[in-house]
């Protein structure tokens, strides 16, 4: 039985959000001395995105204004300069990456059956840790990854599954189509979406009873106190959709941090 679960990420970056004093280039230069990276670029060489097959097919870093511009992504360079693997969870950083849940709980994939539910025995399948994602398609502005996966919860509930994972690098006229906004000029803008589909490649279907699989975004940016985060969303009735954020996931959210507005929510990226 094959049945597919597919998320959409979007990202659209303008120049002048980051505080990073490292430019795209030297990530680039830094990111080639260790690891492989596809680079997508837009015909005239300046919005250009960071691609790294062997960790997980992620996003690392992009730029709006080619190698001399500014890097936007998070990266930790200890981390992947050391060349080691920490035991429970490598966080690489980058701004697009792939992420598989439920976490915790009895149907969680970061806790073997039979073990307490703590730190010392939560570890992040290695598939979206350490493992890299083959390359299938690649062209100047996409690369598609395929990925087999098996996994099993703490209640022993075992999946195999297929990971599809397309990144692709949008024209301007189309992120702003896609933004619903009239484009602005002098805005310079590097934007790419991330389609990712998780199917079922097993004999079984999943059930709410045996635990289920949850597909998801992270994304970490170089923050600034000037850094504003966008998010566009639905609009519609709580009680259809759902709630617009859910902002305690962590702790409650200041509200000179977060706010909703009719269209979009903002949120401070200051780090």
């Amino acid at each position: 039985m094959r049945i597919a679960w597919t998320a959409v990420a979007l990202a659209a970056v303008a120049a002048g959000c980051a505080g990073n004093s490292r430019n795209f280039g030297s990530d680039l230069a830094f990111l080639k001395r260790h690891t492989p990276v596809i680079v997508l670029s837009d015909p005239n060489g300046q919005a250009q995105v960071a691609v790294c097959p062997a960790l997980q097919g992620r996003v690392m870093t992009s730029t709006t204004e080619g190698l001399w511009g500014p890097s936007f992504g998070w990266i930790n360079y200890d981390l992947i300069a050391s060349r080691k693997s920490r035991p429970h969870i490598n966080a690489y950083g980058g701004e697009d990456r792939l992420w598989l849940g439920p976490e915790g709980g009895q149907f969680s994939i970061f806790f073997a059956p039979g073990v307490p539910f703590d730190l010392e025995h939560w570890f992040t399948p290695a598939a979206v840790d350490t493992e890299s994602f083959p390359v299938m398609l690649r062209t100047q502005d996409r690369v598609r990854f395929r990925k087999r996966i098996s996994l099993a919860n703490a209640s022993g509930t075992k999946f195999d599954l297929e990971i599809v994972r397309d990144v692709r690098l949008l024209a301007e006229s189309d992120a702003w189509k896609q933004l619903a906004l009239p484009a602005v000029r002098g805005v310079r803008m590097v934007a790419y979406e991330s389609e990712n589909r998780l199917v079922n490649m097993g004999s079984e279907a999943w059930t709410k009873e045996k635990g289920l699989l949850s597909l998801w975004i992270l994304g970490m940016f170089n923050p600034s106190p000037a850094t504003v985060v966008v998010v566009p969303y639905k609009a519609g009735p709580e009680a259809e959709l759902g709630p617009v954020v859910n902002d305690a996931y962590f702790g409650k959210v200041p509200a000179d941090r977060l706010a909703i507005q009719e269209r979009a929510i903002y949120f401070k990226g200051d780090g």
